[in-house]
């Protein structure tokens, strides 16, 4: 019939059809309402990180300064060793430290996920465990370089598990992020000690011991609530001759182990220093290291509030320039509060560099994120295996204050080493994350 209107659904295809006229009513009604979640993963990716990855570095650093000051004191006053046989465990510790470092922050950059910190908090945890059923040296070896060493890769992987899931949220979140977490390590270690000194005084050494062995684990546990770890898309993948460590890189590693070689031998020059120097009570050295405990953490915060696109490599030139004039600041002090501004000015040195010193050799190998992560780290293990070495040497020939001049030129080679390199970022373009490639 002319002029008549043809109907909007036509029912009868419509009875044929069963799913059509719910096709068609998604179709008239699209944009109306409000939209439900397709899927729960979606509400699970928009879920900040930054919870699960402060929590486990606090627990990761707990757990590593309660046990830290105390295992040469295990191993002299417990395992009855001699200071040689002391010096060769804590050795082979470190050196298997720098191998499991570096093999799990390659298998990383392979492949993306949370098993390799899992690997690295599960190791030192039954390690620890393990010290509490035996003092026999050749077993103390075996368990040192087999689980202990491990668990030092553990800070480089949930660093490298926090950039990975950071950079999702934008160069902001990285900004922030990366500072939070220093400053939470920071104060982590201004309390593990004192946890692990109370643990001491009411037992033995295997209560320490069974306890950091539990935090190792705990430490499992926001990586658990963390969620599967960003995987990279398959196109953006870069070749294997790109994926190479940009030479940048290797200035940046050696000037930050100059740093760290600095501040790790002057806190040993430090303590004789101030009592037999200054002939000052022993008590005022953990006076001195607490002060620069607690200002490590406000000056790592205020690392955050730094402009966007503010130079990282000068503030980090900044925080090496003054450690060392910190060094001879200490050297010219005589007096319990001349120390106590020193220390001021060291932990705002030490925090600086440590908050942006992560990030900035992150950004020279965008795509090694777990080999630069793991340099980086490296580079304070290498400092602890020449630091004892340098001060001891130094002090024994020259003197407790020339010694700190030699560490105040230590440090200073290395702002210079960072100065005189050609800056640049790794060729090596940033590389895509999807969730779909995600291992687990």
């Amino acid at each position: 019939m002319v002029g008549r209107r043809r109907p909007l659904v036509d029912r009868r295809r419509c009875r044929r059809r069963p799913g059509a006229r719910r096709g068609l009513r998604r179709r008239l009604t699209r944009g109306h309402g409000p939209a439900r979640p397709r899927v729960a993963l979606g509400a699970m990716s928009r879920r900040s990180p930054l919870l699960p990855l402060l929590s486990s570095v606090l627990l990761l650093g707990i757990a590593d300064s309660m046990i830290g000051p105390y295992l040469v004191l295990f191993g002299a006053d417990e395992a009855h060793l001699s200071p040689l046989q002391v010096g060769i465990f804590l050795s082979l510790v470190a050196v298997s430290g720098l191998v499991a470092s570096t093999w799990l922050g390659r298998r990383y950059d392979r492949s993306p996920s949370r098993w390799p910190t899992f690997v690295a908090v599960a190791a030192p945890a039954a390690g620890y465990l393990a010290l509490t059923t035996t003092t026999a040296y050749p077993l103390l070896l075996l368990v040192g370089v087999g689980l202990l060493g491990a668990g030092m890769a553990a800070f480089p992987q949930v660093f490298t598990l926090a950039r990975t899931h950071l950079d999702r949220r934008g160069e902001a979140a990285v900004r922030r992020g990366t500072p939070a977490l220093r400053s939470v390590w920071s104060l982590a270690w201004a309390i593990g000690p004192i946890v692990g000194a109370a643990v001491l005084s009411a037992g033995a050494y295997d209560r320490l011991m069974l306890l950091t062995a539990c935090a190792f684990a705990l430490v499992a546990v926001p990586v658990v609530l963390l969620g599967r770890t960003p995987g990279r898309s398959r196109e953006a993948v870069p070749p294997p001759e790109q994926g190479r460590l940009p030479r940048p890189m290797l200035f940046a590693a050696a000037s930050f182990t100059l740093f760290h070689t600095a501040m790790l031998a002057g806190s040993v020059v430090l303590p004789l220093y101030v009592t037999r120097t200054l002939q000052q009570p022993e008590t005022g050295v953990g006076v001195l290291f607490s002060v620069c405990a607690l200002v490590e953490v406000p000056a790592a915060l205020a690392t955050m509030m730094l402009p966007a696109r503010s130079p990282t490599r000068t503030f980090i030139l900044l925080g090496m320039l003054l450690f060392a004039v910190y060094f001879v600041l200490v050297s010219a002090s005589t007096t319990m509060p001349m120390l106590i501004a020193t220390q001021v000015v060291r932990g705002v040195a030490i925090a600086v560099v440590g908050a942006l010193g992560i990030t900035y050799v992150q950004d020279l190998a965008p795509g090694a994120t777990g080999r630069a992560t793991a340099l980086y780290a490296n580079t304070l293990t290498i400092g602890s295996l020449v630091s004892g070495v340098l001060a001891g040497a130094t002090a024994q020939a020259l003197g407790y204050r020339p010694a700190l001049l030699v560490c105040a030129f230590v440090a200073a080679l290395g702002f210079v080493l960072l100065a005189v390199a050609r800056h640049g970022a790794a060729r090596v373009p940033r590389i895509g994350l999807s969730w779909r490639d995600a291992p687990y």
